[in-house]
């Protein structure tokens, strides 16, 4: 009875892992595109046109469809040249999104967007997007939201954990430790 609960238990297991792999294949069937230069720039543009895309985005994007790498730099150049795409904009909407949105700081930032390959002169230009006061402001609130939550036996051990959260979110030492002093402790 017991080996027969077992037998039919594996069956069962067996079935349910063939029922994977074909649904994996298909799926990978699924993501192999063979997309012409003219249905990849169609394709790209509407993104383009929904929301603000940086060119290395739109190469792996066509890496991922294993298009020649010569027909998606000519697509990335027509997305360029027709203004779907515009680094500078790019580098302003990305600043704006990741500091309000994400509470991320301009260290973070701009390691984000040097990661995206975008040029040095667009990625001041965005981190302008972040006035000073705004910043130090930002810092503030995200440390005290975190504060509560953070435990230690001594004012030091909490000062040395909230200046870790606060760079590990990408915000400069200075400000931190402006911020941190500034805080009332009481362990």
């Amino acid at each position: 009875m017991k080996s027969e609960k077992i037998a039919a238990a594996w069956g069962d297991i067996h079935f349910i892992s063939l029922t994977l792999q074909q649904t994996f294949i298909l799926s990978m069937e699924r993501r192999q595109h063979n997309y012409t230069e003219q249905e990849a720039y169609l394709k790209l543009s509407a993104q383009c046109a929904m929301s603000e895309q940086c060119c290395h985005d739109m190469m792996r994007k066509m890496r991922n469809w294993q298009m020649d790498t010569e027909v998606a730099e000519k697509v990335v150049a027509r997305l360029v040249k027709e203004g779907f795409i515009n680094e500078e904009r790019y580098a302003r909407a990305f600043v704006r999104d990741k500091f309000l949105y994400n509470h991320w700081g301009k260290v973070r930032i701009e390691h984000e967007l040097k990661m995206r390959h975008i040029a040095p002169k667009h990625i001041e230009a965005g981190l302008e997007e972040i006035e000073e006061e705004d910043n130090l402001e930002a810092l503030r609130r995200l440390i005290e939201k975190k504060r509560p939550s953070v435990k230690g036996k001594s004012d030091y051990e909490i000062k040395g954990k909230l200046i870790r959260f606060a760079l590990s979110r990408g915000f400069e030492m200075d400000d931190i430790l402006e911020v941190v002093e500034g805080l009332e402790f009481g362990v």
